[in-house]
């Protein structure tokens, strides 16, 4: 095997696998600019030695289709663009004729079919010869239309993305780090391909048209007649912008100047024939259509001072480098570190510390490492994980070389466990999120628990670390302070103990009356004995303070133990609560009060339920109608209450 035949294979592998990682499972293991160059390269070999392979990226269009939606092929190949990032090219390439520029959105391309007026139809690009079926989701996107005024058979192409907003507004309300979406593109991808249309509508997905298949009506030979004609019947198209050679470069520079504030993401612009005979006339090559074309954003790019890798763990075990430079101002932001991904692109770059390196932001927006000036190459891979001290392993994903802890007891793989210690049922300190909580085991302040309560000794160190300041390390330790005014349930159930939630809790608390010592030294026997304890959750609980010493942790703590023995008084009573409330704001509320009287609260009504609360006792609801077959008494809020002072 030749040299360069060696090389197109060994390319070939590196794009196929970060295609795959990108578009199939939502991780980027190599920059834009990377896979840019490195897909060049790939090009300029197949022309000089004249083999293309067949998995060749510079064959295929798109990656496979790789899910159990229906799959249906397309009238005609759905090709990408060819793309630029001079603008003289751009220019160049318009020549005399008039055009239509408009922005390159960064989502899942759809294609919409209507008969008679009505949505039939809905599929993906999928490969660009076959896509997905998503009728079902479509029809639920945010502004597509069901029924529009046109009767005949239309055929649209577009591209179906979420905002920055709402995607913000979606991570907002996960909690765990590891599971939050990485961008809007992948987000969109999933949401849209969604076998429950049900999530797809919660994700507020948009569809913008970009362009006409089939309508039956010229338009007057212009695409901006076609978009304006798709307005007009209901469809948001992408914002377009009627150029010229005269007005090609002060429209990009225009636009360029937007995309900061732009709220659709945007990975650069399109550029497209408005004169529709003309371009059906260009035909294509194999892979590009030839009456349009892409245009990149050309990234800002600084140079600076490489001045450390930090290893930031994750909950998977990998090691992240993560390149901390002397701070630049890009694309109105200053900047002061970059993921440089893994270890197959930090050897490549040959960084080290002290390098002079450029720095830029992919797409305007992520910030990347385009180059290494000086390429020192001195960088130690750390030999010991930050967190736990084991042995780091490097390990090989295709042609990808990655940096793991393979300690299965890394506390970095059960921050879980510590993010349920701070959480609000439990320890209740605000400001340590899993984010949060990782970053401070990568600079090794987190191995245990106990170590959350010492984070003082640290906090020069913590208020110079990315996303911290005066205030916030101020408000932390403060909060940090409050949380060692706790009681036994709440200490117990930070534990994570299996089984062992909330109400648990509660019911070992107060069977113990508050007492911490009575209960860590519970025997499986009297475990038994409590109502909601069975056999799986006694013996793990047993276990557990058999297994933990959590006697310095303890002794970190003020644990309030006072016990009034009137919380008996609802003792052996099982409520449910359906239906809205008057004097309590929510269920959890009087869920409480019940429980602080001894009574336990359940979610469905059974024959050991004593009382069902509702305020619309005539009401033919489900659990209504279960409480009567039953005989289970229905009360009402206020009786509830008078049940509770009465028992009192």
């Amino acid at each position: 095997m030749t040299h360069d035949k060696k090389r197109i294979i060994e390319l070939i592998n590196i794009l196929n696998s970060a295609a795959k990682k990108y578009y199939v499972d939502g991780d980027e293991i190599i920059s834009n600019l990377e896979y840019d160059k490195l897909y060049d390269e790939l090009l300029l070999l197949e022309e000089k030695t004249n083999i293309t392979m067949g998995n060749s990226p510079t064959q295929n269009v798109g990656y496979e289709v790789m899910t159990d939606l229906p799959k249906e092929r397309h009238q005609s190949k759905m090709l990408s663009l060819d793309k630029t990032k001079d603008r003289d090219e751009l220019k160049s390439w318009l020549g005399p004729k008039d055009g239509l520029l408009s922005w390159k959105l960064d989502g899942l391309t759809v294609v919409l079919t209507y008969e008679e007026g009505k949505l039939i139809k809905a599929v993906t690009r999928g490969n660009g010869e076959i896509g997905e079926v998503i009728t079902s989701n479509a029809r639920v996107f945010k502004n597509v239309p069901v029924i529009i005024p046109y009767k005949g058979n239309l055929t649209l192409r577009g591209e179906a993305v979420i905002k920055y907003s709402d995607f913000e507004k979606i991570n907002e309300l996960i909690d765990n780090v590891d599971m939050k979406y990485k961008n809007p593109r992948n987000l969109c991808s999933g949401s849209v391909r969604q076998l429950n249309s049900k999530i797809t509508a919660e994700r507020n997905v948009n569809f913008y048209a970009f362009s006409v298949g089939d309508a039956g009506g010229g338009f007057n030979n212009s695409r901006a007649e076609a978009m304006r004609w798709l307005k007009a019947q209901g469809f948001d198209v992408v914002e377009f912008f009627n150029v010229s050679e005269e007005n090609l470069e002060s429209t990009i520079e225009k636009l360029s100047i937007e995309i900061s504030d732009l709220d659709i993401p945007s990975d650069g612009l399109v550029l497209t024939y408005d004169d529709i005979e003309y371009s059906k006339s260009l035909g294509s090559t194999s892979k590009f259509p030839r009456d349009s074309i892409a245009f990149k954003w050309k990234d800002q790019v600084a140079e600076t001072i490489l001045k450390e890798i930090e290893w930031s763990p994750s909950r998977t075990g990998l090691l992240n480098p993560i390149a901390i430079f002397k701070p630049v101002e890009l694309e109105g932001t200053t900047v002061k570190r970059a993921s440089v991904h893994n270890l197959s692109i930090l050897e490549e770059l040959k960084l080290g510390l002290g390098d002079t390196i450029k720095v830029y932001k992919a797409n305007m927006i992520i910030p990347q490492i385009s180059e290494n000036l000086t390429q020192s190459n001195n960088i130690e891979i750390p030999k010991n994980c930050p967190v736990c001290g084991s042995e780091t392993k490097i390990s090989s994903d295709s042609s990808t070389k990655l940096l793991m802890c393979p300690n299965p007891k890394c506390a970095a793989k059960q921050t879980k466990l510590f993010t349920l210690f701070v959480s609000r049922d439990a320890l209740n300190i605000e400001g340590l999120s899993e984010a949060t909580i990782l970053k401070l085991m990568g600079k090794g302040f987190i191995h245990r628990r106990e170590d959350i309560f010492k984070l003082e000794v640290h906090k020069d160190v913590i208020k110079e670390m990315e996303g911290f300041g005066e205030k916030s390390v101020t408000n932390l330790l403060r909060s940090i302070e409050k949380a060692k005014d706790t009681t036994p349930e709440r200490l117990l159930y930070s534990l994570g103990i299996p089984g062992i939630g909330v109400t648990n809790a509660k019911l070992i608390s107060r069977h113990c009356k508050n007492s911490w010592i009575d209960m860590i030294d519970l025997s499986i026997e009297e475990l038994l004995s409590i109502d909601g304890i069975g056999d799986v959750m006694a013996n793990d609980y047993y276990d557990y303070f058999k297994a933990n010493d959590v006697t310095e942790l303890v002794g970190l703590l003020n644990i309030n133990e006072t016990y009034d023995d009137v919380s008996d008084v609802l003792s052996d009573k099982v409520f449910v609560i359906t239906g809205s409330l008057e004097k309590f704001e929510n269920r959890k509320q009087l869920k409480d009060a019940i429980e602080v009287l001894g009574g336990k609260v359940t979610g469905a009504v059974t024959s050991k339920t004593d009382y069902l609360i509702n305020n619309d006792i005539k009401s033919n609801s489900g659990k209504n109608k279960k409480a009567k077959d039953l005989e289970v008494e229905i009360i009402t809020e206020d009786q509830a209450i008078s049940l509770m002072k009465n028992e009192q």
